[in-house]
Parts: C-alpha cells; structure tokens; sequence
C-alpha cells in the first residue's frame, strides 16, 4: 500500500472491537479491519467460532483475541466490555453486529421477545458505545459503526420486533454523531440487503424465496459477509472522518426498488 492510500485507509496502530465478530457479516468486518492493520477483538458466544476466527487471522498474521460475552443483559454487556479493553486496551474502533432475529407471528410477539431483542442488538450498543466513546473523545480518534437492517426503514419480510431495535439503532447512530461532534469520534451504520449469514439461515431453507430476493438486488445476487469488508474499512479509517450520521447501505440496489 503505498503512502496515499495508507493515510485514508490503514488501520495500523488502531484497536477495534467487533461484536457478533465470530460469524456472518461481523465475521467478514472482523477480518477485514484484523487485515487493514488493527488489533481485533472477536466478541461472541461460541467459544469455539471464536477461536476457530482468532486462528485464522492469526495465521494471516494480524493481531487478533477473543472474548466470549454475553450482550442479553446489563451486567453481561458491562462486564464483556470491561473484558474487551484486556487484549489491546481501549478501543479505535467498535462494531455492533451481534444481533438476534426472533420472529413468532406478530400477534404472537411476547414481552420476552422484545425486552430480549431491544436488549443484544439496541442496548448493548448504547451501553458499549458510551463505554468506549469517552476515552476515543479523550484521544481525539473513534469509529463507532453499526449493523442496521432494511427493517429500519421500511416493513420487509415480517419485521416484528427486530425492526423496531434496528430503528433504534439507526436513532442511536444518529444522536452518538450529535453527541460526539467535534471530538474525532463519528458514528455510521450498514445498511444490508438480504445477507447469507448463520443469522437467517431458516429462511434460506425456502430457495424460491432466496432467488426472489436476489432478483430485487440491481445486481442479481444476495449478499456475503465478504461484501461489507471494504465499507467497514473505509468508515473506520481515517479517510471518513468528515462522515457521522449517514447510514450507507450495501445492499446490491435492493433498496432502490
């Protein structure tokens, strides 16, 4: 890489911390941001994802730990982030992409559901985000960056309740630009178009449905978790540091329809 394109886009000397980074599109970010030059810490459930991911980077020889954290409750999302600073220290870089998708029929969403949906994908990354924000304001650099969903702009597909935590996170997004305006610190969304992940993989079980889906893209396809690595990149770089506030979708035209 030469000069130029460094000072947009190199990650050395940076820190992220990627949650959902064991799998699906945080996967793809985790590896993508590990490989620009960051030291990356894979935040997830699955012990054994985890490091099956930290092996791999390590092995492409980027710097790279993990960290099993549990994001359903206050406590856990505290304590995983406390643990996520160990490997390499305060973070550059966060990314929100773990996520669940509980979708019973509407009339048959329960309190549960919401309280554990809002929870992992619009808590967590509140409480992270403010976590870490303060100390990226401190040094004057940070990337806060999200993994939104169609779902926050438009009913796609029995949205339920995790529309509704994808429209709070696409909210959050835009007050965390506000709030850390002028600081260094920027926060942005991905937007996805339908993405081929473990996350939605009883909906992939209906192959008509996947090719329809793929037929509303401008490009023909569904998306792959390989598809974000260059956005991500990008918005955590310092290349975008005149961008906050934007949700940019990487969605193959889906939503152009």
């Amino acid at each position: 890489m030469n000069d130029y394109l460094a000072d947009l886009f190199s990650l050395d000397g940076r820190t992220a911390v990627v949650t959902g980074g064991s799998s699906g599109i945080g996967r793809g970010i985790a590896t993508a941001l590990a490989r620009a030059g960051a030291a990356t810490v894979i935040v997830a459930r699955g012990e054994a994802r985890i490091e099956a991911t930290v092996k791999e980077l390590a092995e492409a020889g980027c710097r790279a730990a993990g960290v099993v954290g549990d994001l359903s409750t206050r406590d856990g999302i505290r304590a995983t982030a406390e643990a996520a600073a160990e490997p390499f220290g305060e973070p550059d870089i966060l990314v929100n992409s773990a996520g669940i998708n509980i979708r019973p029929p509407y009339a048959e969403i329960t309190e549960a559901d919401w309280d554990a949906t809002m929870t992992v994908n619009a808590l967590a990354p509140f409480l992270l985000g403010q976590r870490f924000a303060r100390g990226m304001a401190e040094r004057g650099y940070g990337r806060l960056i999200h993994i939104s969903s169609q779902q926050a702009h438009r009913a796609f597909v029995g949205s339920g309740v995790y529309g509704a935590s994808k429209g709070a996170v696409e909210s959050l997004m835009r007050s965390e630009a506000e709030a850390w305006g002028g600081t260094g610190v920027t926060s942005n969304t991905l937007v996805p178009g339908f993405v081929l992940t473990p996350l939605n993989a009883r909906l992939q079980e209906d192959k008509a449905q996947i090719a329809a889906l793929a037929a509303r893209t401008m490009i023909g396809r569904n998306g792959l978790p390989e598809d974000f690595a260059a956005a991500a990149v990008f918005l955590a770089g310092a290349g975008s540091a005149y961008i906050t506030g934007h949700s940019l979708f990487v969605d193959g035209g889906l939503s152009v329809h």
